[in-house]
C-alpha cells in the first residue's frame, strides 16, 4: 500500500435507503469519507477514513478565491454474481492527475489513490444498491487550501473521496433527448482548462444549460471557443455521430474532456468493425448530414448516463429529427454492452471490470 490509511468507523451509522427507485442522484451519502493532506515538506500524508462530516477550511483558502479544485466521478456496481466491481477506475485516476497538473495542484500516487478508493468502497459495500441500473457513485476531489490571498501555485491541498448510492439515470428507460446548439456562450478554448475536470468548467456551462432547459431542451451542444464552428461536447458529455455508416466524434484538441466512457465506446466500436474518425466536425457539415439523411444516429457518452441517445438537434431555430426520434440500434448496443460489462452480465477480456470484494 502506497499510503498508510487509518480507519475510524462511525458510532452512529445511518439507515440505508430501502426504496432504491427513489435514490435519485447525489442526494444521499454513505457513512464514511476518505481524507488526506498535502504540503511541500511532507507530501501526501495522514490518509484516513473517518465518519462523513464537514471539512474545516479557512475562509482564505485558495479554493474559494482562485478555483483551485478538481474532481472525478466513477461508480461501483453490485454485479449479478454478488461481487462489488469498479469500471476502469485506473483511467479516472490518470485523468485526476492530468487535471491536477493543469490546475497546479499536487499529483497523487495512482496506485495509492486506487487503494484508497477500494478500501473505502469495501467498507461501504452495504451501501451499494442492488437494482439493475443503480450504483454507488464515487466522487474523489482535490482542492488547494493555502491560507493566503494571492494568485500562486498551491503549497497545501486536501484530497477527499465521498460516496453516494444513486438510482438508474433513466427512471423510465432509455429515451432520446432534445439538443440545441449553443450560439452565445462557449464551454472552453484550446490552451484553457477544457480537458481538465474542474468545477469552473461546469459553473461556466450553467447559464447556457438554464436557457436551453427553459426552451424545452435537455442539453446544449457546444461549439469551439475560437472559430465557433466545430462541434465539441454535448452538455457535460462527449458526443458521437453515425454518419453514412462511419462513427465521427470530435478529436481531443485540449478543450474537450477525455471521457472514460468515450474511450470505452470507441474501443468497442473498433472491435465491432466500425470505421471511427476522431476529427474536427463542423456544425455546417453535421447539419448538412442531418438535412440529407446521412446522419443516422447521435448520442452522448458519460459516467452518469453511460449512453444518452439524441432524438432531435436544433440549429438556428430549425429542428432535425435523428433516427426517427427513436433510439438507434447502435446506441442501444453500446448501452447494453457497457452496462452489461459493468454489471458482470456481459463477459469481457479487456479487464475493464475489476472485482473489489464480495457483496
Amino acid at each position: 500500500m502506497k499510503y498508510q490509511i487509518s480507519i475510524t468507523k462511525t458510532l452512529t451509522p445511518k439507515q440505508k435507503p430501502t426504496d432504491e427507485s427513489a435514490l435519485g442522484f447525489g442526494k444521499i451519502f454513505t457513512d464514511h469519507m476518505f481524507l488526506m493532506e498535502y504540503d511541500k515538506q511532507n507530501g501526501w500524508h495522514n490518509g484516513r477514513i473517518v465518519p462523513l462530516g464537514p471539512i474545516p477550511t479557512h475562509p482564505a483558502s485558495t479554493v474559494f478565491h482562485y478555483g483551485a479544485e478538481i474532481f472525478e466521478g466513477l461508480k461501483a456496481y453490485r454485479a449479478v454474481d454478488g461481487t462489488i466491481r469498479l469500471f476502469r477506475a485506473e483511467e479516472n485516476v490518470k485523468r485526476l492527475n492530468a487535471s491536477a497538473e493543469r490546475l497546479c495542484l499536487p499529483e497523487i500516487d495512482e496506485e495509492g489513490c486506487l487503494d484508497a478508493i477500494k478500501i473505502l468502497v469495501e467498507l461501504e459495500k452495504d451501501w451499494v444498491p442492488h437494482n439493475q441500473g443503480t450504483s454507488l457513485y464515487i466522487r474523489p476531489f482535490m482542492y488547494g487550501n493555502d491560507e493566503f490571498l494571492g494568485v500562486h501555485a498551491v503549497d497545501h491541498a486536501v484530497f477527499a473521496i465521498i460516496c453516494s448510492p444513486v438510482g438508474a439515470y433513466y427512471k423510465e428507460g432509455l429515451k432520446p433527448v432534445k439538443i440545441t446548439i449553443e450560439s452565445e456562450d462557449v464551454r472552453a478554448v484550446r490552451g484553457g482548462t477544457g480537458y481538465a475536470k474542474c468545477g469552473g468548467n461546469y459553473a461556466a456551462s450553467l447559464r447556457a444549460g438554464e436557457r436551453a432547459e427553459k426552451k424545452g431542451f435537455s442539453q446544449v451542444l457546444w461549439l469551439d471557443g475560437v472559430e465557433r464552428k466545430y462541434i465539441e461536447e454535448v452538455g457535460a458529455m462527449n458526443v458521437m455521430f453515425k454518419i453514412k455508416g462511419k462513427i465521427v466524434t470530435p478529436k481531443l484538441t485540449g478543450s474537450i474532456l477525455p471521457g472514460i466512457t468515450r474511450k470505452s465506446c470507441l474501443e468497442l466500436l473498433k472491435d465491432w468493425g466500425y470505421e471511427v474518425e476522431e476529427r474536427l466536425l463542423s456544425v455546417d457539415e453535421l447539419f448538412e448530414a442531418a438535412k440529407n439523411g446521412d446522419l443516422e444516429e447521435a448520442w452522448g457518452t458519460g459516467t452518469a448516463a453511460v449512453v444518452s441517445p439524441i432524438g432531435q438537434l436544433t440549429y438556428q431555430d430549425k429542428d432535425y429529427i435523428v433516427s426517427g426520434g427513436q433510439i438507434g440500434e447502435l446506441s442501444q448496443k453500446l448501452y447494453d454492452n457497457l452496462t452489461g460489462i459493468q454489471w458482470g452480465i456481459v463477459k469481457e477480456e479487456k479487464g475493464w471490470s475489476k472485482v473489489i470484494c464480495n457483496g
